[in-house]
């Protein structure tokens, strides 16, 4: 296929964004530009409908200035992307309303795509990786995921809660700012001892809600909020890394792809770096905008799927809040 110029729209959960990318005629990604904006609750979680509200307030504008700084007018876009899911029901309909209008102002086609595969989509095709296994982690999600026989296969995954929503909900016990990573990974930098935290892994599988029960009465009981933070990282990264690296024995893979918003926390990039050296394989690590949820994997792997021909009809647009990894039919590899 020809060059193409994709914008993507992402919705999934606190975050919207818009980002336009082009794919030329090799299969390269260049990415024209990012808008985001991020809803916080003024207290307690995300609520839905609220985050919602927001991402319809501010999409128009993320959307009008990502196509400014890309200097794209909507009916030199290829095809209009967005992600059908998984996600927040309100926050995947109001990306994907937003999605539909626009494609059919500009007169090019829709296509829906998996959040989860955009974050591995989105590494492959940026940073020079051929067939990672994929450390998938973030609020909503906790996977360990490789392609194998059309399909990106989930070998292991959290069996109760996401990481990091696991250090959201340590971060709103101990008064801190959401999201609560960033938080916690700097007050783990002054932590001098490791706390005795349940270290939760069940075959390819992990799970967080004991870490976390044990960590807050931890604090109840009067633990150094550094120690804490330091050892809720320690311990929560080490299990990650230690499914990744049985899942890539497993397959037989020598290279291994961060993604999700944790992926940009540098202590993780480090145990994922280290762990890999000691295999003689290779860990690639997008830049921090590319972990966290953004528009550009939208658009790419909106690109990818345009160029096998996968595009999505309006009757089929509607969006899957349980879209798992696994349901996706890899069409363009």
């Amino acid at each position: 296929m020809d060059e193409s110029v994709v914008l993507g729209i992402e919705s999934t959960a606190h975050t919207a964004s818009a980002g336009v990318v082009r794919r030329d005629a090799g299969g390269g990604f260049e990415v024209l530009s990012i808008r985001s904006s991020s809803w916080s609750p003024p207290k307690g979680g995300i609520h839905p409908r609220e985050a919602a509200n927001d991402h319809a307030e501010k999409l128009p504008g993320l959307i009008r200035g990502a196509l400014g700084e890309a200097r794209v007018g909507p009916r030199e876009l290829s095809a209009v992307a967005f992600a059908q899911g998984p996600g927040l029901g309100p926050c995947l309909r109001t990306g994907a309303s937003a999605a539909r209008a626009l494609s059919a102002v500009a007169g090019v086609p829709l296509v829906g795509v998996n959040h989860c595969v955009a974050h591995l989509e989105v590494g492959r095709a940026l940073m020079g990786c051929e067939d990672p296994v994929l450390l998938y982690a973030s609020g909503g999600n906790t996977q360990v995921i490789a392609y194998a026989a059309g399909r990106y296969r989930v070998f292991g995954e959290t069996l109760d809660i996401g990481v990091g929503n696991m250090l959201d909900k340590y971060g709103r016990a101990a008064s801190l700012p959401f999201p609560s990573g960033p938080a916690i990974e700097r007050l783990a930098r002054g932590g001098r001892r490791l706390l005795p935290l349940p270290y939760s892994v069940k075959g390819m599988d992990v799970a967080f809600s004991g870490m976390l029960t044990s960590a807050m009465q931890m604090r109840a009981d009067g633990a150094s909020e550094e120690d804490l933070a330091m050892s809720l990282q320690e311990v929560a990264f080490a299990m990650l890394v230690e499914v990744a690296e049985r899942a890539m024995a497993h397959v037989g893979r020598d290279e291994l792809l961060l993604g999700g918003g944790v992926a940009a926390n540098a202590r993780l990039r480090e145990m994922a770096r280290l762990m890999a050296e000691g295999r003689g394989a290779r860990a690639f690590v997008p830049e921090p905008r590319l972990c966290v949820d953004n528009g550009a994997m939208i658009a790419v792997l909106g690109a990818m799927m345009l160029a096998a021909g996968a595009t999505t009809r309006l009757e089929d647009s509607a969006v899957r809040q349980r879209f798992r990894t696994d349901e996706v039919e890899v069409t363009w590899r």
